[in-house]
């Protein structure tokens, strides 16, 4: 699995680090940050519920890394 996000359209709802703490971040104005964009199997579900609830649909996951 490769994540990428485009933190320029993200809206800050915060979906993303509330469902996969472990891969996404925000900054100081609630802003995606991406902290794994390959990661580990544990947290590949977590990353997909992740891009599924993001309103602004900022995440993109590949499943072939």
């Amino acid at each position: 699995m490769k994540i990428t996000v485009r933190p320029d359209l993200c809206i800050a709802a915060g979906q993303c680090a509330l469902t996969a703490p472990a891969v996404f971040d925000q900054d100081d104005d609630g802003i995606v940050i991406l902290l794994d964009e390959s990661p580990p199997e544990a947290e590949h579900e977590r990353a997909r519920r992740a891009a599924a609830l993001c309103p602004a649909r900022v995440i993109t996951i590949s499943e072939t890394a």
